[in-house]
């Protein structure tokens, strides 16, 4: 039996305003590590959301499918990767399964995928659309937070992990650019300011 095993989790160890690492060690909840891993739920709940939005959509069944296979895959990943940043540089439990660059090529991949059937861009998309849509905007911003805070700590932060997170934001962009394209929804685009009529 792999599964974890949480009985408590209201522990209070937490009320002065500090918190465990994987490891044990004690450190103040503004530390960057906890920023990151902190993000990295905040994306997953985010794409939770998106998970829940093509659940109730009239969208194709083949859509939801795909979009929801690819999403529940992301989720588990997303879970690695927090757990991950939760451990101290050179921390990691043997036993801790860590995401390996096979994770990322499959992002991409499944981007080239989704990017033939869909025609080039013409100016920028302002984040907004179908309920399924937007939400893949909001998760893309924090996914980029979570990288920009993965950044900020990269001596201690394995490459593996900077560069998921890159490709996974593009992948959020592309997911709602590609659900857009298969219920014939309209992309909002951006205007430079000159071109816009009041």
């Amino acid at each position: 039996n792999n599964m974890v095993r949480i009985t408590k989790v209201h522990t209070g160890g937490g009320d002065g305003g500090e918190t465990s690492l994987v490891d044990g060690t004690r450190v103040g909840k503004e530390h960057q590590r906890v920023a990151i891993y902190g993000t990295i739920d905040e994306a997953n709940s985010a794409l939770g959301i998106v998970r829940m939005e093509i659940s109730r959509s009239s969208m194709p069944m083949e859509v939801c499918d795909y979009a929801d296979k690819l999403l529940g895959i992301i989720q588990q990943e997303l879970f690695d990767v927090g757990a991950e940043c939760a451990c101290p540089p050179g921390g990691i439990p043997e036993q801790m399964s860590i995401i390996g660059t096979e994770s990322g090529e499959r992002l991409v991949a499944e981007m080239d995928s989704m990017l033939e059937d869909l025609q080039p861009l013409s100016s920028f998309i302002l984040p907004t659309g179908s309920p399924s849509v937007a939400s893949l905007h909001m998760a893309r911003t924090i996914v980029r937070r979570a990288e920009r805070e993965a950044c900020a700590l990269r001596d201690e932060v394995r490459p593996e992990v900077i560069s998921y997170l890159n490709r996974l934001s593009d992948h959020c962009f592309v997911l709602g650019r590609w659900i857009s394209a298969k219920i014939g929804e309209e992309e909002t685009l951006w205007t430079p300011m000159g071109k816009r009529q009041e």
